[in-house]
């Protein structure tokens, strides 16, 4: 099968040693970890997966000086880091900072995924990796916000009470009174109950499955453009799920099979690919058609 990606980066790489230098990093650093690259070859974005599995995507945009001119950089995290960078530094150097950012950020993950998953979280979509605040409903039109510090997150976090019902008021005043008592040796959610004296409501059962993950794993989006060339797949939503039980990650047939088109060991028979998550590496199947699998 013709490998498009390659193909026209080998072409732009006999062209300009800009071109040479890009293609040369991206082999380095592995084709199957691409997201997105540009005609140009100027923008570019890695995925990189955590210690827990968590995917993250960095996103790089380049300078025609490159690599005399570091590259700007955009990530999914509450703050970046200070990029360390000079005239001999590769983009497996770059993407080796942001693993190692990644690390220092596990705990602060860690707290906010079990907020998730053990309180009523208003917003049901899958929170942004950037996002340090969750506002947790308290019924009655009563919220309580919490704002993570992710340099920290175990200390005592920023918290903001709303809503006119009394409960709030006297949710507000014992917080304030024992906020003294908070232990960062002890779990978040335990700090919690113990300085408001009460336990926060978790998500009731009948909303339980809003939070499955539906947005593509590789457009970010839960439907796809509304276009005319896109057919009857126009706007629509994800079609295609991992197998793996693990994974169970979420695509739009259309885009997997635009990636799956990008990786070197990617086989195809008629109009079946074969190749393997983006995610979780497992072997998965798509039609170039766009239809469902």
């Amino acid at each position: 099968m013709e490998r498009i990606e390659q193909s026209r980066c080998r072409e732009l790489a006999n062209s300009s040693s800009f071109y040479r230098t890009v293609y040369s990093e991206i082999e380095e650093v592995g084709w199957e970890h691409l997201g997105r690259l540009s005609g140009d070859l100027e923008f570019l974005s890695f995925r990189v997966s955590d210690e827990k599995g968590r995917v993250h995507c960095m996103e790089i945009k380049l300078d025609k000086n490159y690599p005399s001119s570091p590259p700007s950089i955009s990530m999914d995290v509450p703050y970046i880091f200070n990029l360390k960078w000079s005239t001999n530094s590769r983009l497996k150097d770059l993407l080796q900072q942001f693993r190692e950012h990644l690390e220092k950020l596990q705990e602060f993950w860690i707290i906010l995924d079990e907020i998730d998953k053990s309180l009523w979280i208003v917003d049901t979509k899958q929170p942004s990796r950037a996002n340090a605040c969750r506002q947790i409903n308290l019924g009655n039109d009563c919220f309580i916000m919490f704002s993570i510090h992710a340099n920290d997150p175990r200390s005592l976090p920023e918290c903001r009470f709303m809503g006119s019902d009394p409960t709030v008021n006297s949710l507000r005043k014992t917080w304030q009174i024992n906020s003294k008592r908070w232990n960062k040796d002890k779990p978040f959610l335990e700090n919690v109950v113990n300085l408001l004296e009460a336990q926060l409501p978790r998500r009731p059962i009948d909303h339980q499955n809003d939070d499955q993950q539906l947005e593509c794993g590789i457009c970010y989006a839960q439907g796809l453009p509304v276009d005319d060339e896109l057919g009857a797949m126009s706007g629509s939503g994800t079609d295609y799920t991992c197998d793996n039980i693990s994974c169970s990650r979420a695509f739009h047939s259309i885009c997997l099979g635009d990636w799956l088109r990008s990786i070197t060991t990617t086989r195809q028979s008629y109009d079946v690919l074969f190749g393997n998550c983006p995610y979780c590496s497992e072997p998965v199947a798509v039609r170039i058609n766009n239809a469902k699998r």
